[in-house]
């Protein structure tokens, strides 16, 4: 236990504030959060190291900077829902649980969702929604949301999950084509006009089923 502790001190420390990570409620979520408990056993002893970790089945878990500079510009309020997509083990969404109101976490691996159920149970985290479901698909029976975060790389953000963002609502997503290396990207709704500008690049492992529809050729 008290190598963890070190462990996620080091991260904070010499991840996150090194990149631009400042928000003190961020700081502190990722400082409460016990990583070790969101990736599969073996791999406890490297669960702060900066790099995405696999969870099995071709999922990984984002790497903390990654996570945490999404989470900053999400700029979380207290009284905001938040949609957490592809939640795999249910790391970011018990982090999004300590700056919003509350979260739905949806995700369509069953032993993944599983694992989130017990890792929040452990954190006694009750904020917490693990739903189960197509990703692409969103959760539209708890929308609008005021954040949205995909937690993985997409080549684009289907309009079905673009459709459940709240007006002054915010989208985070790290959008990768086949040819070009990630780039996180921050999405608002502002009357009723979803845009979108670069954060910064992030080499991110990509979600499954968010492939570009095929072009019409002529």
């Amino acid at each position: 236990m008290t190598e963890f502790v070190a462990a996620r001190a080091h991260m904070i420390e010499s991840q996150l504030r090194p990149n631009k990570v400042i928000d003190r409620r961020v700081l502190g979520a990722f400082g409460a959060i016990r990583r070790e408990l969101f990736v599969p056993e073996h791999l406890r002893v490297v669960a702060y190291i900066d790099e995405d970790l696999p969870l099995g089945g071709g999922r990984y878990l984002m790497e903390p900077m990654v996570a945490a500079r999404l989470l900053q510009a999400a700029a979380i309020e207290r009284t905001d829902t938040v949609l957490v997509i592809g939640a795999g083990s249910g790391c970011e969404a018990a982090l999004a649980a300590l700056l919003a109101r509350s979260v739905v976490a949806l995700e369509e691996d069953p032993e993944l969702a599983r694992s989130a159920r017990a890792a929040l149970v452990d954190h006694a985290i009750a904020s917490v929604s693990v739903v189960e479901g197509p990703l692409p698909q969103g959760y539209r029976l708890r929308a609008p949301y005021d954040v949205i975060l995909l937690c993985g790389a997409v080549a684009e953000v289907p309009p079905e999950i673009t459709s459940q963002l709240a007006e002054g609502g915010r989208l985070l997503a790290v959008i990768q084509t086949a040819s070009e290396i990630g780039r996180a990207t921050l999405f608002t709704r502002i009357g009723g006009v979803v845009a979108g500008r670069v954060l910064f690049d992030a080499a991110t492992a990509s979600l499954p089923g968010f492939s570009p529809k095929p072009a019409f050729v002529f």
